[in-house]
Protein backbone atom coordinates (compact mmCIF):
# COMPACT_ATOMS: atom_id res chain seq x y z
CA UNK A 1 0.00 0.00 0.00
CA UNK A 2 1.51 3.29 -1.09
CA UNK A 3 2.28 5.88 2.34
CA UNK A 4 1.91 9.26 1.34
CA UNK A 5 4.88 11.89 3.32
CA UNK A 6 1.16 13.94 4.30
CA UNK A 7 -2.33 13.66 3.72
CA UNK A 8 -4.33 17.19 3.74
CA UNK A 9 -8.06 16.43 4.55
CA UNK A 10 -9.83 19.57 3.56
CA UNK A 11 -9.72 21.50 -0.11
CA UNK A 12 -10.67 25.25 1.19
CA UNK A 13 -7.77 27.39 0.96
CA UNK A 14 -6.44 26.38 4.44
CA UNK A 15 -5.71 22.99 2.96
CA UNK A 16 -5.09 23.79 -0.44
CA UNK A 17 -2.04 26.39 1.11
CA UNK A 18 -0.96 23.59 2.97
CA UNK A 19 -0.80 21.21 0.04
CA UNK A 20 1.04 23.87 -1.91
CA UNK A 21 3.29 24.56 0.60
CA UNK A 22 4.59 20.57 1.37
CA UNK A 23 5.00 20.08 -2.49
CA UNK A 24 7.06 23.16 -2.72
CA UNK A 25 9.48 21.29 0.19
CA UNK A 26 9.21 17.89 -1.93
CA UNK A 27 6.70 16.18 -0.28
CA UNK A 28 4.47 13.18 -1.83
CA UNK A 29 0.46 14.60 -0.83
CA UNK A 30 -2.84 13.60 -1.14
CA UNK A 31 -5.50 16.11 -0.80
CA UNK A 32 -9.04 14.58 0.30
CA UNK A 33 -12.21 16.55 0.03
CA UNK A 34 -15.76 16.26 -0.35
CA UNK A 35 -15.63 19.46 -3.13
CA UNK A 36 -14.05 22.78 -3.97
CA UNK A 37 -14.30 23.76 0.03
CA UNK A 38 -15.67 27.44 1.03
CA UNK A 39 -14.15 28.84 -1.27
CA UNK A 40 -17.17 28.93 -4.02
CA UNK A 41 -18.92 30.77 -0.48
CA UNK A 42 -16.14 33.09 -0.05
CA UNK A 43 -12.99 33.51 -1.64
CA UNK A 44 -13.71 37.20 -3.26
CA UNK A 45 -10.38 38.73 -1.79
CA UNK A 46 -8.27 37.99 0.74
CA UNK A 47 -9.23 39.49 4.29
CA UNK A 48 -6.38 39.52 7.03
CA UNK A 49 -7.84 41.93 9.54
CA UNK A 50 -10.63 44.13 8.88
CA UNK A 51 -10.40 45.88 12.51
CA UNK A 52 -7.57 47.72 11.18
CA UNK A 53 -8.94 50.83 9.58
CA UNK A 54 -8.41 51.45 5.82
CA UNK A 55 -4.73 53.17 5.35
CA UNK A 56 -3.55 51.98 8.72
CA UNK A 57 -0.06 50.09 8.51
CA UNK A 58 -1.04 46.47 8.40
CA UNK A 59 1.81 45.55 9.99
CA UNK A 60 1.72 47.25 12.75
CA UNK A 61 -2.02 46.45 13.21
CA UNK A 62 -2.00 43.12 13.26
CA UNK A 63 1.23 43.28 15.85
CA UNK A 64 -0.98 45.38 18.00
CA UNK A 65 -4.31 42.67 17.34
CA UNK A 66 -2.00 39.83 18.53
CA UNK A 67 -1.26 41.90 21.97
CA UNK A 68 -4.15 41.88 23.01
CA UNK A 69 -5.50 38.62 21.59
CA UNK A 70 -3.08 36.29 22.49
CA UNK A 71 -4.62 32.84 21.79
CA UNK A 72 -5.63 34.12 18.54
CA UNK A 73 -4.05 31.90 15.42
CA UNK A 74 -2.26 34.58 14.35
CA UNK A 75 -0.33 34.68 17.50
CA UNK A 76 1.73 31.40 16.21
CA UNK A 77 2.98 33.18 13.82
CA UNK A 78 3.54 37.22 14.16
CA UNK A 79 3.25 39.22 11.37
CA UNK A 80 6.48 38.12 9.92
CA UNK A 81 4.65 34.52 9.55
CA UNK A 82 2.09 35.75 8.46
CA UNK A 83 3.11 38.23 5.89
CA UNK A 84 5.67 35.24 4.84
CA UNK A 85 2.62 33.17 4.07
CA UNK A 86 0.78 35.66 2.13
CA UNK A 87 3.66 36.16 -0.38
CA UNK A 88 3.72 32.44 -0.68
CA UNK A 89 0.36 32.72 -1.96
CA UNK A 90 0.70 35.94 -4.09
CA UNK A 91 3.72 33.66 -5.67
CA UNK A 92 1.00 31.23 -7.32
CA UNK A 93 -0.92 33.84 -8.92
CA UNK A 94 1.99 35.70 -11.38
CA UNK A 95 0.80 38.64 -13.86
CA UNK A 96 -1.63 39.73 -15.19
CA UNK A 97 -3.70 38.03 -12.53
CA UNK A 98 -2.47 39.07 -9.34
CA UNK A 99 -3.58 39.65 -5.66
CA UNK A 100 -2.43 42.95 -4.10
CA UNK A 101 -2.92 45.60 -1.21
CA UNK A 102 -4.07 48.53 -2.78
CA UNK A 103 -1.09 50.81 -0.48
CA UNK A 104 0.45 49.42 2.67
CA UNK A 105 -2.99 48.00 4.58
CA UNK A 106 -6.58 47.19 4.36
CA UNK A 107 -8.82 49.50 1.74
CA UNK A 108 -12.66 49.33 1.68
CA UNK A 109 -14.34 47.83 -1.71
CA UNK A 110 -18.11 47.54 -2.65
CA UNK A 111 -20.01 44.43 -2.18
CA UNK A 112 -23.39 43.22 -4.17
CA UNK A 113 -25.12 44.44 -1.16
CA UNK A 114 -24.58 48.21 -2.23
CA UNK A 115 -22.31 48.12 0.53
CA UNK A 116 -18.12 48.64 1.25
CA UNK A 117 -16.17 46.35 3.19
CA UNK A 118 -12.61 46.37 4.56
CA UNK A 119 -9.82 43.50 3.12
CA UNK A 120 -6.24 43.45 2.30
CA UNK A 121 -5.62 41.69 -0.84
CA UNK A 122 -7.50 41.98 -4.21
CA UNK A 123 -7.43 40.56 -7.31
CA UNK A 124 -6.71 42.65 -10.33
CA UNK A 125 -10.21 42.31 -11.27
CA UNK A 126 -11.06 44.40 -8.27
CA UNK A 127 -8.46 47.18 -7.84
CA UNK A 128 -10.39 49.19 -9.58
CA UNK A 129 -13.51 49.12 -6.82
CA UNK A 130 -10.71 49.87 -3.85
CA UNK A 131 -11.98 53.60 -2.60
CA UNK A 132 -14.58 53.99 -5.14
CA UNK A 133 -15.80 57.45 -6.03
CA UNK A 134 -19.53 57.64 -6.74
CA UNK A 135 -19.24 60.32 -8.86
CA UNK A 136 -17.70 58.96 -11.47
CA UNK A 137 -18.59 54.90 -11.28
CA UNK A 138 -21.41 53.56 -13.31
CA UNK A 139 -23.00 50.42 -11.70
CA UNK A 140 -23.51 47.46 -14.41
CA UNK A 141 -26.05 44.46 -14.07
CA UNK A 142 -27.24 42.35 -16.54
CA UNK A 143 -30.97 41.83 -17.32
CA UNK A 144 -31.92 37.95 -17.15
CA UNK A 145 -29.08 37.82 -14.27
CA UNK A 146 -30.61 37.37 -11.12
CA UNK A 147 -27.83 37.56 -8.77
CA UNK A 148 -27.13 41.22 -9.51
CA UNK A 149 -29.05 44.05 -10.23
CA UNK A 150 -27.24 47.47 -11.61
CA UNK A 151 -30.05 50.00 -10.32
CA UNK A 152 -30.22 48.71 -7.08
CA UNK A 153 -26.70 47.83 -6.03
CA UNK A 154 -26.01 51.38 -7.05
CA UNK A 155 -29.11 52.80 -4.52
CA UNK A 156 -26.74 52.19 -1.10
CA UNK A 157 -23.25 53.34 -3.36
CA UNK A 158 -25.20 56.74 -4.16
CA UNK A 159 -23.83 56.50 -7.78
CA UNK A 160 -25.56 56.07 -11.39
CA UNK A 161 -26.49 51.90 -12.30
CA UNK A 162 -28.04 50.16 -14.76
CA UNK A 163 -29.23 46.91 -15.94
CA UNK A 164 -28.02 45.98 -19.63
CA UNK A 165 -30.12 43.90 -22.00
CA UNK A 166 -28.05 41.46 -24.43
CA UNK A 167 -31.03 39.75 -26.91
CA UNK A 168 -28.77 38.40 -28.97
CA UNK A 169 -27.20 35.75 -25.58
CA UNK A 170 -30.37 34.92 -24.26
CA UNK A 171 -29.37 35.62 -20.68
CA UNK A 172 -32.33 35.01 -18.38
CA UNK A 173 -32.16 32.75 -16.00
CA UNK A 174 -28.37 32.21 -16.33
CA UNK A 175 -26.02 31.58 -13.85
CA UNK A 176 -22.97 33.08 -12.27
CA UNK A 177 -21.02 30.13 -13.72
CA UNK A 178 -22.62 30.29 -17.33
CA UNK A 179 -21.78 34.20 -17.51
CA UNK A 180 -18.36 33.35 -16.64
CA UNK A 181 -18.18 31.45 -19.15
CA UNK A 182 -19.75 33.45 -21.94
CA UNK A 183 -17.53 36.28 -20.62
CA UNK A 184 -14.10 33.64 -21.16
CA UNK A 185 -15.73 34.32 -25.27
CA UNK A 186 -14.40 37.18 -27.41
CA UNK A 187 -17.92 38.22 -29.21
CA UNK A 188 -19.43 38.05 -26.18
CA UNK A 189 -17.32 40.68 -24.19
CA UNK A 190 -16.85 42.65 -27.03
CA UNK A 191 -20.76 42.60 -27.24
CA UNK A 192 -20.73 43.73 -23.73
CA UNK A 193 -17.80 46.58 -23.73
CA UNK A 194 -19.95 48.11 -26.74
CA UNK A 195 -23.20 48.05 -24.68
CA UNK A 196 -21.50 49.74 -21.45
CA UNK A 197 -20.36 52.36 -23.52
CA UNK A 198 -23.36 53.32 -25.25
CA UNK A 199 -24.89 54.25 -21.42
CA UNK A 200 -21.67 55.49 -20.22
CA UNK A 201 -22.13 59.56 -19.28
CA UNK A 202 -18.46 60.55 -18.30
CA UNK A 203 -17.85 57.88 -15.79
CA UNK A 204 -14.50 57.25 -15.09
CA UNK A 205 -14.89 53.21 -13.37
CA UNK A 206 -17.51 50.88 -14.38
CA UNK A 207 -18.34 48.12 -11.76
CA UNK A 208 -19.32 44.83 -13.04
CA UNK A 209 -20.76 41.86 -11.06
CA UNK A 210 -17.44 39.44 -10.02
CA UNK A 211 -17.93 37.24 -13.49
CA UNK A 212 -15.51 38.20 -15.18
CA UNK A 213 -14.58 35.00 -16.99
CA UNK A 214 -12.72 31.73 -15.20
CA UNK A 215 -9.90 30.96 -17.54
CA UNK A 216 -8.51 34.54 -18.42
CA UNK A 217 -10.06 37.47 -16.37
CA UNK A 218 -7.45 39.63 -17.06
CA UNK A 219 -7.98 39.32 -20.26
CA UNK A 220 -11.62 40.21 -19.89
CA UNK A 221 -10.55 43.10 -18.07
CA UNK A 222 -8.59 44.20 -20.58
CA UNK A 223 -11.13 43.86 -23.34
CA UNK A 224 -13.87 45.86 -21.52
CA UNK A 225 -11.27 48.40 -20.39
CA UNK A 226 -10.08 49.14 -24.09
CA UNK A 227 -13.45 49.68 -25.60
CA UNK A 228 -15.08 51.76 -22.32
CA UNK A 229 -12.13 53.58 -21.84
CA UNK A 230 -12.74 53.30 -17.99
CA UNK A 231 -11.67 51.28 -14.84
CA UNK A 232 -13.69 48.50 -14.90
CA UNK A 233 -13.92 46.52 -11.79
CA UNK A 234 -15.62 43.49 -10.37
CA UNK A 235 -17.87 43.63 -7.80
CA UNK A 236 -18.14 40.66 -5.02
CA UNK A 237 -21.56 38.89 -4.97
CA UNK A 238 -23.95 36.28 -3.84
CA UNK A 239 -21.96 32.39 -3.82
CA UNK A 240 -21.19 30.97 -5.84
CA UNK A 241 -18.30 32.90 -5.77
CA UNK A 242 -16.66 32.98 -9.38
CA UNK A 243 -13.16 34.33 -7.91
CA UNK A 244 -12.96 32.00 -5.14
CA UNK A 245 -13.26 29.07 -8.49
CA UNK A 246 -10.12 30.63 -9.88
CA UNK A 247 -8.43 30.02 -6.89
CA UNK A 248 -8.91 26.77 -6.81
CA UNK A 249 -8.63 25.88 -10.08
CA UNK A 250 -5.58 27.90 -10.05
CA UNK A 251 -4.18 25.33 -6.88
CA UNK A 252 -5.48 22.52 -7.98
CA UNK A 253 -3.75 23.14 -11.52
CA UNK A 254 -0.57 23.64 -9.59
CA UNK A 255 -0.56 20.77 -7.09
CA UNK A 256 -1.07 18.45 -9.73
CA UNK A 257 1.32 19.69 -12.22
CA UNK A 258 3.56 19.04 -8.99
CA UNK A 259 2.39 15.16 -8.83
CA UNK A 260 -0.31 15.99 -5.62
CA UNK A 261 -3.28 13.77 -5.95
CA UNK A 262 -6.67 14.65 -5.28
CA UNK A 263 -9.29 12.59 -4.14
CA UNK A 264 -12.81 14.47 -4.26
CA UNK A 265 -16.19 13.90 -3.53
CA UNK A 266 -15.90 11.28 -0.62
CA UNK A 267 -16.00 11.93 3.01
CA UNK A 268 -13.58 10.85 5.30
CA UNK A 269 -15.54 8.42 7.88
CA UNK A 270 -12.90 7.05 10.43
CA UNK A 271 -9.70 7.52 11.58
CA UNK A 272 -6.86 4.45 12.75
CA UNK A 273 -5.98 6.41 15.94
CA UNK A 274 -2.99 4.23 17.66
CA UNK A 275 -0.51 5.14 21.09
CA UNK A 276 -1.22 9.22 20.16
CA UNK A 277 -0.85 8.85 16.59
CA UNK A 278 -2.99 8.55 13.69
CA UNK A 279 -2.09 5.64 11.46
CA UNK A 280 -4.58 6.03 8.54
CA UNK A 281 -7.95 7.44 7.76
CA UNK A 282 -10.86 5.61 5.24
CA UNK A 283 -12.55 7.38 2.93
CA UNK A 284 -15.69 6.31 1.96
CA UNK A 285 -15.82 5.08 -1.98
CA UNK A 286 -19.43 3.25 -2.04
CA UNK A 287 -19.49 -0.37 -1.94
CA UNK A 288 -15.85 -0.42 -0.66
CA UNK A 289 -13.89 1.68 2.33
CA UNK A 290 -9.82 2.52 1.50
CA UNK A 291 -7.64 3.65 4.04
CA UNK A 292 -5.07 5.73 3.36
CA UNK A 293 -1.44 6.10 5.49
CA UNK A 294 0.90 9.26 6.11
CA UNK A 295 3.40 10.44 8.05
CA UNK A 296 1.42 13.07 8.69
CA UNK A 297 -1.97 14.63 8.14
CA UNK A 298 -3.41 18.52 8.29
CA UNK A 299 -6.82 18.46 9.48
CA UNK A 300 -8.24 21.70 7.48
CA UNK A 301 -11.88 20.51 7.47
CA UNK A 302 -13.45 24.11 8.49
CA UNK A 303 -16.16 24.92 10.66
CA UNK A 304 -19.83 24.28 10.54
CA UNK A 305 -20.42 24.67 7.18
CA UNK A 306 -17.47 22.10 6.04
CA UNK A 307 -18.10 19.84 8.89
CA UNK A 308 -15.03 20.25 10.84
CA UNK A 309 -17.29 20.60 13.66
CA UNK A 310 -20.87 19.92 14.40
CA UNK A 311 -23.71 20.82 16.75
CA UNK A 312 -26.41 18.59 17.83
CA UNK A 313 -28.69 20.02 20.98
CA UNK A 314 -26.07 19.56 23.42
CA UNK A 315 -22.92 19.78 22.23
CA UNK A 316 -20.17 20.69 19.27
CA UNK A 317 -18.37 17.95 18.31
CA UNK A 318 -15.30 16.94 15.65
CA UNK A 319 -16.64 14.24 14.20
CA UNK A 320 -13.22 12.94 12.47
CA UNK A 321 -10.59 12.22 15.33
CA UNK A 322 -13.31 13.30 18.25
CA UNK A 323 -11.09 15.69 19.35
CA UNK A 324 -11.92 18.22 22.34
CA UNK A 325 -13.64 21.52 20.96
CA UNK A 326 -13.28 24.64 22.84
CA UNK A 327 -16.95 26.18 23.57
CA UNK A 328 -19.51 27.60 26.10
CA UNK A 329 -20.34 25.29 28.85
CA UNK A 330 -24.22 24.67 27.54
CA UNK A 331 -26.36 25.27 24.75
CA UNK A 332 -27.58 28.33 26.30
CA UNK A 333 -24.81 30.33 26.18
CA UNK A 334 -23.97 30.09 22.30
CA UNK A 335 -25.82 32.83 21.33
CA UNK A 336 -26.70 36.12 22.80
CA UNK A 337 -29.99 37.83 22.98
CA UNK A 338 -29.79 39.72 19.60
CA UNK A 339 -28.74 37.71 16.48
CA UNK A 340 -27.07 41.91 15.61
CA UNK A 341 -25.34 43.11 18.36
CA UNK A 342 -21.97 44.21 18.12
CA UNK A 343 -20.55 41.74 20.50
CA UNK A 344 -19.78 38.60 18.46
CA UNK A 345 -22.14 35.12 19.15
CA UNK A 346 -19.55 33.00 21.72
CA UNK A 347 -20.30 30.08 19.42
CA UNK A 348 -18.42 31.54 17.00
CA UNK A 349 -15.10 31.23 18.62
CA UNK A 350 -15.77 27.51 19.11
CA UNK A 351 -12.42 25.45 17.54
CA UNK A 352 -9.76 22.98 18.40
CA UNK A 353 -6.94 24.25 20.69
CA UNK A 354 -3.58 23.42 19.51
CA UNK A 355 -0.04 24.33 21.01
CA UNK A 356 2.54 26.65 19.22
CA UNK A 357 3.07 23.33 16.49
CA UNK A 358 -0.46 23.41 16.12
CA UNK A 359 -1.17 20.03 17.01
CA UNK A 360 -4.67 19.39 19.00
CA UNK A 361 -4.34 19.63 22.69
CA UNK A 362 -6.56 18.71 25.86
CA UNK A 363 -7.60 20.65 28.13
CA UNK A 364 -4.24 20.15 30.15
CA UNK A 365 -2.07 21.42 27.65
CA UNK A 366 -1.03 17.96 26.74
CA UNK A 367 -0.74 17.36 22.80
CA UNK A 368 -3.31 14.44 21.63
CA UNK A 369 -1.84 13.58 18.50
CA UNK A 370 1.53 13.79 17.86
CA UNK A 371 1.53 13.70 13.68
CA UNK A 372 -1.80 15.76 13.46
CA UNK A 373 -2.00 19.45 13.01
CA UNK A 374 -4.82 21.60 12.66
CA UNK A 375 -5.08 24.87 10.17
CA UNK A 376 -7.75 27.50 8.93
CA UNK A 377 -10.95 28.55 10.72
CA UNK A 378 -11.58 24.54 12.32
CA UNK A 379 -8.61 26.38 15.17
CA UNK A 380 -10.34 28.47 18.33
CA UNK A 381 -10.44 31.55 19.67
CA UNK A 382 -10.81 33.66 16.43
CA UNK A 383 -14.36 35.21 15.22
CA UNK A 384 -13.41 35.42 11.56
CA UNK A 385 -16.35 36.80 10.04
CA UNK A 386 -16.57 39.59 12.45
CA UNK A 387 -13.08 40.15 12.56
CA UNK A 388 -12.97 39.54 8.68
CA UNK A 389 -9.48 37.25 8.86
CA UNK A 390 -10.78 34.36 7.38
CA UNK A 391 -8.85 33.97 4.53
CA UNK A 392 -5.75 35.46 6.06
CA UNK A 393 -6.25 32.67 8.94
CA UNK A 394 -6.56 29.78 6.19
CA UNK A 395 -3.43 31.05 4.51
CA UNK A 396 -1.30 31.50 7.31
CA UNK A 397 -2.12 28.74 9.51
CA UNK A 398 -2.31 26.39 6.41
CA UNK A 399 1.21 27.30 5.57
CA UNK A 400 2.46 27.77 9.11
CA UNK A 401 1.17 23.87 10.08
CA UNK A 402 3.07 21.79 6.82
CA UNK A 403 6.28 24.03 7.60
CA UNK A 404 6.41 22.61 11.59
CA UNK A 405 4.94 19.14 10.06
CA UNK A 406 7.91 18.41 7.86
CA UNK A 407 10.24 19.94 10.20
CA UNK A 408 9.63 17.06 12.78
Amino acid sequence: MKRWDLIVIGTGLAGLTAARTAVEMGAKVLVIGRGMGSLTLFGNTIDVLGEIPPGADMATGVADWIAVHPDHPYARMGWSGISEALNAFRELFPSPYTFDSVGRGNSLVPTGAGTMRPTYLLPITMTAGAGMSAADTLIIGLRGFKDFQGDTVSLDLQCRGVNLSLPRYGLEGLTALALARLMDEGPFRESLGEAIRRQMAGEKRIGLPAVLGLKAPADVLKTLETITGAKVFEIPMLPPSIPGTRIFHRFREFLIAKGATFLLGNPVIGADVKEGRCEGITLQNPPLLTVYRAERYILATGRFLGGGIQADRERISEPLFHLPVLQPESRGEWFRERFFQPEAHPIHRAGIVTDAELRPVDAGGRVILKNVRAAGSILAHHQMIEEHSHEGIDIATGYLAVRRALAS
